[in-house]
């Protein structure tokens, strides 16, 4: 890391450094994506979970009363294998296709060049600001996006509270360190009390301002905003920050950029902003439900007929990965976030 001057950086400057710096960073520089990168997401492993994405667009849509000009916007897109069996399952109703205006905001230039070439001849735009976008109902999905955004911590001891930095003077021994807070003002500039029964605190200001402006845009319009992320629902937050290389966990301070680093989504700091926000209704469920309730059972078996019993096998040991508890089911929970006036709950059981 080139910083003769700042040798002293928080948490969140080290992961920006790490994940965006336009030379070095992790998702600048490489396709991190599918079996031969570090990680595999829900889209890469199974085209059924991209298809009860598709079916829940549609019925989300037609819930709002099929608008002849709708907003459809993926948040991060990864390789763009989600985008593309949207895209291909879509076609299929021509009513919505043609209604709707299909965006892709994404940060990397590799990820979007990857996708372009991904998803050419289909009718996207990339977006580089998230808010130049036309005035429609829109709807925004979000599949592992606010986990890639970098985060403060901050811990309390002994009744006082430090901000958590790194040291990074000798690049190949960077080293924590904690630095003592003002916790009340920062609080105030976020307004918000995110240290109330706290002992640890993680906190994205990046993530949590698309959040408000995304909840902003929903209680303008029908539309809404879907979370698909690996979290957790208790008040009481922790230490999640983790690194992953090679499909295996690494240490964060080690092979800087060339590792993902990443955290656990608390999902009720983000149902607490949306309630204070006020005119807007949050559902949650977990991966396992949602896909569940979403038919995906059903879609496998339908895939599975008159297969060979390997390509059967295959698809099955696919939808266990996406649905079984000890793997993605239970760890990566889906919230909708949505107009309070707005009554559509598929996926997500009784509103």
């Amino acid at each position: 890391m080139k910083s003769k001057k700042k040798i002293n950086i928080p948490v969140d400057e080290y992961i920006n450094f790490s994940l965006y710096d336009k030379k070095n960073g992790y998702y600048m520089k490489k396709n991190p994506f599918g079996e031969k990168g570090d990680f595999t997401t829900a889209p890469n492993i199974s085209r059924l979970f991209s298809e009860m994405i598709a079916v829940w667009i549609l019925s989300f849509w037609q819930n709002s009363g099929s608008p002849k000009n709708f907003n459809l916007i993926e948040l991060g897109a990864g390789n763009g294998e989600m985008m593309k069996i949207i895209i291909e399952s879509l076609k299929n109703f021509p009513n919505f296709f043609e209604a709707c205006n299909i965006y892709i905001f994404e940060k990397s230039p590799i990820l979007k060049k990857i996708q372009k070439n991904k998803l050419k001849g289909k009718k996207i735009k990339w977006l580089s600001n998230i808010h130049k976008i036309k005035k429609n109902p829109t709807l925004y999905i979000a599949n592992e996006f606010f986990d890639s955004i970098a985060i403060k911590q901050f811990i309390k001891l002994n009744n006082s509270w430090f901000e958590r930095y790194i040291n990074i003077k000798n690049k190949n021994k960077p080293f924590f360190f904690n630095k003592k807070f003002n916790m009340k003002n920062f609080e105030k500039k976020i307004n918000y009390k995110i240290s109330n029964k706290q002992n640890f605190v993680e906190y994205s200001k990046v993530g949590i301002d698309y959040l408000k402006i995304i909840s902003k845009v929903i209680k303008k319009s029908s539309g809404g905003l879907l979370i698909i992320d690996y979290g957790y629902f208790d008040h009481k937050m922790k230490n999640t920050l983790q690194a992953i290389s090679n499909h295996k966990y690494s240490n964060i301070l080690e092979n800087i950029g060339n590792s993902d680093i990443t955290y656990n989504i608390n999902f009720n700091l983000f149902k607490n902003i949306i309630k204070k926000m006020g005119g807007l209704k949050e559902l949650n469920t977990t991966q396992k439900s949602f896909l569940i309730k979403m038919g995906i059972k059903e879609r496998a078996e339908i895939l599975s007929r008159n297969l060979p019993f390997s390509k059967k096998a295959n698809i099955f040991y696919r939808l266990k990965r996406l649905i079984d508890e000890t793997q993605m089911g239970d760890l990566f929970k889906v919230m909708l976030i949505k107009n309070k006036k707005n009554k559509f709950n598929l996926g997500f059981g009784n509103d």
